[in-house]
């Protein structure tokens, strides 16, 4: 399965994916963010209608799909390893959600490629650390391979050779992946109730017969 694909997109209709776990556990100070409420209301729209939702694209975004090929294969030429791309990966327990890691390696390693800005780029080099928001992501698509690693890789050919590409390991997590899919497992039971309430509120033959009774 090609990621971009018509059969990946999907295979991904209606889930929750890595990149959007971030959104099921963002918090305010009162409670769960709006981001969280805005992404159930995208799954319910995609789960009745069976059309993907249109997502938000930019030319830093636009920039950073076209870049990831040559990132992959700088990854792959400094580490000497083999990196193979992946389509989706259901997650083992939890029905309804999976991930699309960057690529697999060897028999239990992960890639995840960033290729932003080059002010970002930087700002990661000098940090020497992988951006929080990118964590959640990451020890997902963990969670969903039955991986033990994944290797973030940012990535920017603007720069000099020797600076246009960092690398950082980040290990498994079993602490915060349980406690991840925990607040997944919660998000779907919800929206689940939700769906099931919009069907029923909308279930016009019995709305008929109640109506002639």
């Amino acid at each position: 399965m090609i990621q971009q694909s018509e059969e990946w997109f999907s295979a991904r209709l209606g889930k929750v994916t890595a990149s959007r776990v971030v959104d099921v556990i963002a918090k305010t100070k009162s409670g769960f963010s709006a981001s969280r409420a805005n992404y159930m209301s995208e799954l319910i729209v995609e789960r009745l209608t069976g059309v993907k939702a249109e997502g938000f694209t930019n030319g830093a975004m636009q920039w950073g799909t076209e870049k990831e090929p040559e990132a992959r294969m700088a990854y792959s030429f400094r580490a000497d390893v083999d990196v193979s791309e992946i389509g989706f990966v259901d997650h083992p327990t939890i029905p309804m959600s999976g991930a699309s890691p960057d690529g697999v390696i060897s028999a239990d390693g992960l890639i995840e490629i960033k290729c932003p800005a080059t002010a970002t780029h930087v700002e990661t080099i000098l940090g020497g650390s992988v951006p929080a928001k990118y964590i959640t992501q990451m020890q997902w698509q963990l969670s969903c391979t039955g991986r033990q690693w994944c290797d973030f890789a940012s990535y920017d050919p603007r720069l000099p050779e020797s600076m246009r590409l960092f690398v950082k390991r980040v290990q498994r997590d079993d602490a915060l992946i349980a406690d991840l899919e925990k607040q997944v497992s919660a998000f779907l039971e919800e929206l689940d109730a939700k769906l099931c309430a919009l069907r029923s509120a909308y279930d016009l033959p019995t709305q008929l017969k109640e109506s002639a009774a």
